[in-house]
């Protein structure tokens, strides 16, 4: 019997190399062969073909891996910066390749969902899903009423020319604030608290959805299992199925794998 084929974007996402998008990306610049043939779009494939992703064999599909990892303030999550002094893929020993499913930057800290599964990342990495992350925020003041008002009402901020969409925001000490967001585009939380005259000191994720933080230290990672795990994919189903029935307004927004 012939081994059932798809689309090549999406056995190179199932295998954990990356998103389909980015899959797309690497086919189109000649980045992929089949067979010793330069790869086209859209073509099919069963996995028994010898398949090279930038000179680099693809070992097939790999069992879904996601990992709740504590990404420390001067880790790049980045795979292609040379010039980058600390990555992800260098700090995380890990024995299956596994990719980040949405971004913080440099100075940022916490949680990041690293996985091996390429429809879970394509969900994640999508603004429109609106999924929830939770951040813990330290300014270099103290943060008055009208600026938790502003920025749980939405900033215009004009360098981008987009508007932020509606957000969670509570004191948690004089100079401290809780927020949860539903998009994520780039350095949002420290964009829109310079828009109000202040400045971020600190900022760490400590959840993504219904996955927490917990009492990881930086660089200690988990493996999500069991009704964690589930639950997770219940979400992004969820979000999927409300953001098609919803009707948002139409707005300029940046994309999920924009790094906060």
């Amino acid at each position: 019997m012939e081994a059932k084929k798809e689309r090549l974007n999406k056995y190179l996402a199932s295998c954990g190399i990356c998103s389909r998008r980015e899959a797309d990306q690497l086919i189109e610049a000649g980045r992929v062969t089949v067979d010793g043939q330069v790869a086209v779009t859209g073509m099919q494939v069963s996995g028994e073909e010898k398949i090279l992703v930038n000179r680099k064999a693809v070992h097939g599909k790999n069992e879904k891996v996601v990992l709740a990892y504590y990404k420390p303030i001067g880790v790049t999550c980045t795979e292609k910066d040379k010039h980058a002094e600390r990555t992800v893929s260098d700090e995380l020993k890990y024995p299956v390749r596994l990719t980040y499913a949405g971004r913080l930057d440099k100075n940022s800290e916490g949680l990041l969902l690293m996985t091996n599964d390429g429809d879970l990342i394509d969900h994640m990495m999508r603004g429109a899903n609106c999924h929830e992350k939770e951040y813990q925020v330290r300014a270099d003041r103290a943060v008055s009423d009208a600026f938790l008002q502003g920025m749980a009402s939405g900033v215009y901020l004009e360098d981008l020319d987009i508007t932020t969409r509606k957000c969670k925001v509570r004191r948690t000490g004089r100079f401290t604030f809780s927020m949860v967001l539903t998009q994520g585009i780039n350095r949002q939380i420290r964009r829109m608290t310079e828009s109000f005259g202040y400045r971020v000191r600190a900022l760490k994720r400590t959840r993504v959805l219904n996955v927490e933080l917990g009492d990881l230290k930086p660089g200690e990672y988990r493996r999500l299992q069991g009704e964690e795990l589930e639950r997770l994919y219940q979400e992004c189903r969820k979000d999927s199925e409300k953001t098609a029935a919803a009707s948002w307004p139409v707005q300029k927004d940046a994309a999920e794998s924009r790094r906060i």
